[in-house]
């Protein structure tokens, strides 16, 4: 596995990286050698950030956590990136997909129980229809908030997409997400 460290409003110590070589380190009895990992770690007021993207063939393991200590933050990400792979493995392992990036002897392994399994199986357990008027990206920022909701789903009276509107962490602050083709 390669690292790729950086740092946002924050210097990486040595230490830093020996917490971040030590967690992930871990992770290579899943990887590849050739398998990159990006590792960026920002400081924000009290908040201290470590963001781990890991591309793969067709999709992206990646995972925030946000805490007051960069190395509890260090330690919190590493168990979600594992939560991640278990649920990605359990897809290409029923979907029969190509596993490029992992070793065989991952994809070969069998979980610890089956309740975990099931609990990390993806379960869609409602559905919601509605009518989606156009309307633009502010319209649906007060729709939003008047519905009590972190993100709303609308069309486009621009270009007749859909799109989504979300409130991001920063305060009174929302992220448009656009489709691209």
């Amino acid at each position: 596995m390669r690292f790729i460290i950086s740092g946002k409003n924050l210097n990486v110590t040595d230490g830093l990286r020996t917490a971040i070589y030590e967690k992930f380190g871990k992770l290579e009895r899943y990887f590849t050698p050739e398998t990159e990992i990006h590792v960026t770690l920002s400081v924000e007021k009290l908040r201290q950030t470590i963001e781990v993207t890991i591309p793969m063939k067709g999709t992206i393991i990646r995972a925030e956590q946000s805490t007051d200590d960069m190395y509890t933050s260090i330690d919190a990400v590493e168990d979600v990136i594992e939560r991640q792979l278990r649920k990605y493995k359990n897809k290409l392992v029923s979907h029969k997909q190509a596993s490029k990036n992992f070793k065989q002897a991952f994809i070969d392994m069998k979980e610890e129980s089956e309740e975990q399994v099931e609990s990390d199986e993806i379960k869609i357990v409602r559905t919601k229809r509605f009518e989606m008027k156009p309307m633009f990206p502010e319209e649906a920022c007060v729709q939003m908030e008047l519905l009590g909701h972190n993100f709303f789903v609308f069309t486009s009276a621009e270009t007749g997409d859909v799109n989504v509107v979300y409130k991001r962490n920063k305060k009174n602050t929302y992220g448009l997400i656009e489709p691209e083709f």
